[in-house]
C-alpha cells in the first residue's frame, strides 16, 4: 500500500488550508499583534476547520508576499513555533507548505511531525519570483537525512504564478515527473491561488498517472467539489472556506454540521453551514460554505 493510501485509507481526502498570517519580516506582517497574534489566528482556523470534520488540515504561509523561493530560516522557526503551539491540539493528520521552498518545508515537517507535505518539487518555470528550478533529489535526501522517510510528498506539477518553460504537455510532463522523481501524489493547480485547475488538466494527468494519485489543488469550491471528486482522489481547499471567497481574510469561527455517512457509496456532505469570520482585528461578518457532496468511493490507488 502507498504511504498516501497509508494515510488516508478509504476515503479522497479534502485538506484544508490553515493560512498564517504574515510572518515577521515579510512586509505584510502585524507587528503590533506580534508571533502571538499569528498563534491565535490559526488556532481559531484549526478549530473551526476541525469542527467541520476535515480530512486533514494544512499549514501554510501564503499571505507572505511577496513570495521567495529560498526562504528565510526566521519564517520556518516561526512556523514552527505556531504549530507547536497548537500541537496538543490537532486531532487531524496534518501538514506543511513554506512557499516556495521544499528544503524549508521538509524541515518543517520534521520538526513538527507533519504527516505530508507539499511544494513545486519539478520542472523548470519562469515566475513572479524568477527563474525557478526546484530539485526533487535534494529535497528527497533532506528528507531522509532528517530521518523522514514516511513523509508523504505532494508535487504540485503545474506551479502557480508561473509559466513552464517544459514545453511538454502537463500530462507528459506529469508522468515524467513521477517516473523521475517518485512524488507520492501529484498535484493539478489553476494559474493563481483560488483559481481552480481546469478539469480537462485533472482528467488528462488522471489518464496517464493510473497508479499515483492525483488531487486537485486550488479553486475548489463547494458547487464543484463533486464533480472534481469524480475525477480526482482528493482536493486541497482554502480560498473558498472565507468570506467572500477571500484568502486573505480568516477562518475565525464556524457553525459546521460534520459529513453524513462516512462508509456510504453516495456522495458524502461537508458542511452544510458555516459561519465564516474575519480577523480578530474585525467584526465576524458571517459566509456560508454550504452542502459539499462528494463521493467515498474510489479510493486512491494502493
Amino acid at each position: 500500500m502507498s504511504k498516501f493510501a497509508t494515510l488516508f485509507p478509504d476515503t479522497k481526502p479534502v485538506i484544508a488550508m490553515v493560512h498564517l498570517n504574515p510572518l515577521p519580516g515579510t512586509p505584510l506582517y502585524d507587528a503590533g499583534a506580534g508571533i502571538e497574534g499569528i498563534v491565535e489566528s490559526a488556532r481559531r482556523d484549526l478549530e473551526a476547520l476541525q469542527a467541520a470534520d476535515v480530512d486533514a488540515v494544512m499549514f501554510g504561509n501564503e499571505n507572505d508576499r511577496p513570495y521567495e523561493l529560498n526562504v528565510d530560516i526566521a519564517s520556518t522557526a516561526t512556523m514552527a513555533y505556531v504549530i507547536g503551539c497548537l500541537r496538543s491540539q490537532i486531532q487531524k493528520p496534518f501538514g506543511v507548505n513554506v512557499l516556495w521552498d521544499p528544503k524549508s518545508s521538509v524541515a518543517l515537517a520534521a520538526a513538527t511531525g507533519a504527516s505530508f507535505m507539499r511544494e513545486i518539487l519539478t520542472g523548470t518555470y519562469a515566475s513572479d519570483m524568477g527563474p525557478w528550478t526546484p530539485n526533487a533529489g535534494q529535497a528527497m535526501r533532506y528528507r531522509n537525512r532528517l530521518n523522514r522517510p514516511d513523509l508523504v510528498m505532494l508535487n504540485n506539477v503545474s506551479a502557480e504564478f508561473a509559466d513552464s518553460l517544459d514545453r511538454r504537455p502537463l500530462p507528459d510532463r506529469a508522468r515524467s515527473a513521477v517516473f523521475s522523481s517518485i512524488p507520492d501524489a501529484v498535484l493539478v493547480s489553476g494559474a493563481i491561488t483560488g483559481e481552480a485547475a481546469k478539469t480537462t488538466d485533472l482528467e488528462a494527468v488522471k489518464r496517464v498517472l493510473p497508479n499515483t494519485p492525483v488531487l486537485a489543488n486550488t479553486g475548489v469550491k463547494h458547487a464543484t467539489v463533486a464533480d472534481i471528486l469524480k475525477i480526482a482522489h482528493g482536493c486541497i481547499v482554502g480560498s473558498s472556506l472565507k468570506v467572500d471567497g477571500n484568502t486573505w481574510v480568516r477562518t475565525g469561527r464556524a457553525n459546521l454540521r460534520s459529513r453524513s455517512d462516512r462508509s456510504s457509496s453516495a456522495a458524502r456532505s461537508l458542511a452544510s453551514t458555516a459561519a465564516i469570520a474575519v480577523s480578530a482585528a474585525l467584526p465576524a461578518p458571517s459566509s456560508h460554505f454550504s452542502a459539499m457532496p462528494r463521493p467515498s468511493s474510489g479510493t486512491a490507488p494502493q
